[in-house]
């Protein structure tokens, strides 16, 4: 017999879909409103329409700095896709075998880092990179690899990459957690069948687990992707809010920091800094929607 509504269920989901509302829902809404107008030198403002998404994409100047903000986040997911996933992925395979000792331990010394502040991660590789007192210099020349030293916080070429190695070193262990939660889930039904049947370690992980948490790897590539496309406070921290040298660390939360509040010369423009937001939120949502509509939907069939 089905039951009918209970309006009991509201007295427990109003404060939540009230904070939500607050503090989510309003001013996402509002940011968008806000990128439809323009404001003039009295700060009085009016309906532009969809003028000042046309000034980021079309305008030199503006879409100079859009579009190397938009190279750089790539990169930047890039980096962690390429380095912070597969070594999340090394981890958790390893952790999840039976006869690793201190396993525990291990988990917590790898995920602690993320329980750090971004200031502190920061400012202590800072410390560690820097040329005039750090200690990278001497580790490197104590592994007869001196000569490998440079001040890559400060290259155009290489300043970027060094600040997504920190990320990668704080918030590695987010996927390892997830990916181990999913291979100690597998049932060990299967494991031990494939034991009897004379299957290697090596093709049990590649042709039994590894497909069995492809859904799970999906998930941690979108929370990638999320958190990626949402970063500023670690490029703050490390470079300010100029994202240098020359910008080469500029992403599209900086830039979008730069235009709301003004920073330096730059003065600050809240109309265009909602534009510069509203495209990371689309930005943000094209790639979630992407995934949910086609990576997982071919990614639980292919577990299945």
């Amino acid at each position: 017999m089905q039951q009918g509504f209970s309006w009991r269920v509201l007295v427990f989901i109003t404060p939540a879909l009230l904070i939500y509302g607050v503090f989510s829902a309003f001013p996402l809404l509002d940011t968008l409103r806000l990128g439809l107008y323009s404001a003039d030198e009295t700060g009085l403002r009016s309906f532009s329409g969809l003028a000042n998404y046309a000034t980021i994409l079309n305008d030199p100047q503006w879409s100079a700095s859009f579009w190397n903000a938009m190279r750089n986040n790539l990169e930047f997911f890039g980096v962690h896709m390429l380095v912070q996933n597969p070594v999340g992925l090394l981890l958790a395979a390893l952790l999840s075998l039976k006869d690793v000792r201190w396993a525990a331990a291990y988990r917590t010394v790898f995920f602690l880092p993320t329980l750090l502040s971004v200031v502190i991660v920061g400012f202590v590789w800072q410390l560690i990179l820097s040329p005039l007192w750090g200690v990278s210099e001497r580790l490197l020349a104590a592994l007869g690899l001196g000569d490998w030293f440079a001040p890559w916080l400060g290259l155009e070429s290489s300043a970027l990459v060094t600040v997504s190695l920190m990320s990668v070193w704080q918030f590695v262990g987010v996927p390892m957690m997830l990916i181990y939660a999913a291979l100690i889930a597998i049932p060990e039904d299967i494991i031990e069948a494939a034991i009897v049947e004379g299957a290697s370690p090596w093709r049990i992980f590649w042709q039994i687990r590894l497909p069995l948490i492809l859904p799970t790897l999906g998930l941690v590539t979108i929370l990638t992707f999320v958190a990626n496309f949402n970063a500023f406070d670690l490029i703050y921290t490390v470079k300010g809010a100029m994202a240098g040298p020359n910008y080469s660390t500029d992403l599209l939360g900086t830039l979008f920091y730069r235009t709301f509040f003004g920073y330096q010369s730059q003065v600050a423009s809240p109309t265009m800094g909602a534009a510069v937001a509203t495209l990371m939120f689309l930005v943000i949502l094209l790639g979630v929607a992407a995934y949910f509509l086609v990576v997982q939907r071919r990614l639980q069939r292919f577990a299945l």
